[in-house]
């Protein structure tokens, strides 16, 4: 049971190392999609089919992972994502037909979306002992992960088979687990165990009227589902307005995600200074506004160095608006207001790329990207309306 600083410390690190795993895992099972399509044979089509399974899993998961965390505890249920997480991202390789590969990518979706209900489940409840609102310090480790695990796998992707690098991948997953574990598995989660006058756990906050609590976790949700819509629109999309709209090369149109991605990162580093400066109610507000106006630039500047900047205005803005959705949901409700965050905030970003093709079809590319300015403003009025909800 956590009751020193050295404890809590320990717990945070472990945390984080999930957090960064996750991101590592499913980036560099990203980025050898094209060579599993090869593998396969699989049409375009018949590919977006199989990656579906990567979202059936994750969205069928995520409320009874809930359950699993109210029953087991979000320490347990953690580990045991992150070892099935770590052996299913090394399956995509040994699959030689659509509806294998279909197969196994509905478990990694499983394990993927578990594992981030719990982990979320987990960090929430040491914000909550700690009194320090670090949600955006856990969410920056899941972006350097995953820019770490790109970033290798563009390198190797030449030189090793995706069997190779997708079975190393495992080890090292199965490897940081084994490390960060222990120290999960040795305590129960802080909020549970000491829990403050000053910052209420789950288990207390649910005293407030059982439908107002359900209304409010589901309007945090709709922030988070605002924010992904944005990350999943900007991470399909951004690349291909650059190159069509403003006639960049394929290199330069690259740096366009670059560019959101390394802002968003800076922006979750900096999340926790900020949410202590400004609260979490102003940091939304902040955060919608500074993502919508960067969303119009990039969308419709007619440069292409215009374009980058607003990319990273919109990644500076969006960085915190996840976290802080997440952390209130699950302050307000526990692992159940962090699986419906969390639902939501999956849902948006398999939403937007859809929904940016479909709009770009009637109306132009930049003006279906300004539907992520739309959305960012949305979230900004939530966070006006809801700034008094949950104290800070």
């Amino acid at each position: 049971m956590p009751g020193t600083s050295r404890d809590l410390t320990r717990l945070r690190t472990a945390i984080t190392a999930f957090f960064a795993l996750d991101g590592f895992l499913f980036a560099g099972w990203v980025v050898r999609i094209p060579a599993i399509k090869h593998q396969t044979g699989a049409s375009a089509g018949d590919l977006g089919l199989a990656l579906l399974g990567v979202s059936a899993g994750a969205v069928l998961t995520m409320t009874l992972t809930g359950r699993l965390c109210r029953r087991y505890g979000s320490h347990q249920v953690t580990v045991v994502c992150a070892v099935l997480l770590s052996l299913s991202v090394a399956l995509p390789p040994l699959t030689h037909s659509v509806l294998a590969l279909g197969a196994v990518l509905l478990i990694f979706g499983a394990a993927y979306g578990g594992i981030n209900v719990a982990f979320n489940s987990a960090a929430v409840d040491l914000v909550t002992a700690l009194r320090r609102p670090i949600m955006p310090s856990f969410h920056a480790a899941f972006s350097l992960g995953g820019m770490v695990g790109a970033g290798l796998g563009g390198l190797v992707a030449g030189a090793l088979s995706p069997t190779l690098h997708l079975a190393g991948l495992a080890v090292v997953g199965l490897l940081v687990t084994a490390v960060a574990a222990p120290t999960l598995l040795r305590h129960e989660p802080p909020s549970a165990a000491t829990p403050t006058p000053s910052a209420p756990s789950a288990a207390e906050t649910p005293r407030r009227p059982q439908g107002r609590i359900r209304g409010l976790v589901i309007v945090f949700g709709l922030i988070a589902g605002c924010t992904a819509y944005g990350e999943g629109a900007m991470a399909d999309w951004g690349a291909l307005h650059l190159e069509q709209d403003l006639e960049a090369s394929s290199g330069v149109a690259a740096l366009g995600y670059t560019c959101f991605a390394l802002a968003m990162t800076i922006g979750r580093l900096s999340g926790t200074a900020l949410l202590e400066r400004l609260g979490h109610g102003r940091t939304v507000v902040a955060g919608g506004a500074t993502a919508a106006a960067g969303m119009l630039l990039g969308s419709l500047a007619p440069s292409l160095w215009a374009a980058l900047l607003g990319f990273a205005v919109t990644g500076l803005g969006l960085a915190n608006l996840f976290p802080v959705a997440v952390e209130r949901a699950g302050t307000l409700a526990g692992p159940s207001g962090v699986a419906t965050a969390s639902t939501f905030g999956y849902g948006g970003m398999l939403l937007g790329p859809p929904a940016i093709g479909f709009m770009a079809d009637w109306l132009s590319l930049p003006v279906a990207l300004t539907s992520v300015a739309v959305l960012a403003a949305i979230a900004t009025l939530i966070g006006v309306a809801t700034r008094r909800a949950v104290p800070n």
